[in-house]
């Protein structure tokens, strides 16, 4: 496996940046009335996931520190889930869009998780 540099190198960074700019582009067509309520919400906790995994990344030094924002990152995927459900149930996203995410963000919080669980592996080693 090669060494990975910088976040933007990790799968869950790049799978989670990939779906919420997917997300953003939806939205444009929700109703305006939804722009700053759903809309906000959804562009929000999905661009969040992208952050916290790499604030995460930034956070290596410190065990506790560096699980703490992978956590943030995982319980931001699960609200996004929520408000796109919210999306499905007011008809403004179809059945297979939602479908297809919904199991982007399973992926996602599957991959974070096991980050969580082999945090030892992926913090840096004080000499």
């Amino acid at each position: 496996m090669a060494t990975i540099r910088s976040y933007k190198e990790l799968d869950v960074y790049r799978r989670a940046m990939d779906v919420a700019m997917e997300i953003f582009q939806i939205t444009k067509a929700f109703p305006s009335e939804e722009r700053f309520s759903l809309v906000d919400q959804v562009r929000r906790s999905s661009r969040s996931v992208c952050s916290n995994i790499a604030e995460a990344w930034r956070k290596r030094r410190y065990r506790a520190a560096f699980i703490n924002k992978l956590s943030d990152a995982e319980t931001e995927a699960a609200e996004t889930q929520v408000w796109l459900e919210f999306s499905r149930r007011c008809n403004y996203i179809s059945e297979s869009d939602i479908k297809r995410l919904d199991e982007e963000y399973d992926h996602i919080i599957a991959q974070i998780v096991k980050m969580i669980s082999d945090a030892d592996n992926w913090v840096i080693r004080k000499e």
